[in-house]
């Protein structure tokens, strides 16, 4: 009966490191799931950000089409004139032509749109408080944190140019 003791004490381990090896599949399933509602969400943000954005960004994208296409027409009615206008004239300058309607444009627009949606400073809200850097020993601290009673904050911010 002894020789079979040991048999079962192995088949017990075996069980216990196949539920530990399921344990370890469960957990990685419900790791995987969790990621997975994470981009899900990012996805379903990504979306509302672009739809609630799209129509600034076309209405931007016309005014600066319909300035740029004013621009273009002086400089039409310029190099029009100057053909009828003599040699004592001097130069114009005017806004190049070459970016009406170009990707470059289009992007730069977007990108402009983007950054002012996601400000976390905005007109009649309150201030964020933001964390800055204490340049004598590097700690980190929020900007409220300097401020005292009765003593009003001062904050100045130079380049770091």
């Amino acid at each position: 009966m002894r020789a079979h003791a040991p048999a079962q004490v192995s088949w017990k381990r075996v069980g216990l490191e196949d539920a530990a090896a399921a344990a370890a599949a469960k957990a990685a399933a419900k790791a995987m799931q969790h990621s997975v509602g994470i981009q899900t969400v990012r996805l379903i943000k990504n979306i509302a950000v672009c739809l609630v954005l799209l129509p600034r960004f076309l209405v931007a994208a016309l005014v600066l089409w319909l300035l740029d296409f004013l621009c273009i027409r002086r400089k039409v009615l310029l190099k029009m004139r100057e053909q009828d206008g003599g040699p004592d004239d001097p130069p114009v300058c005017v806004s190049d032509s070459n970016r009406m309607f170009s990707w470059e444009s289009l992007k730069a627009v977007w990108h402009g749109h983007k950054l002012d949606f996601f400000k976390s400073a905005h007109l009649g809200y309150a201030a964020p408080n933001t964390e800055v850097v204490r340049i004598a020993d590097r700690a980190r601290s929020c900007i409220l944190d300097f401020a005292r009673a009765k003593r009003p904050l001062i904050l100045n911010f130079g380049s770091c140019t």
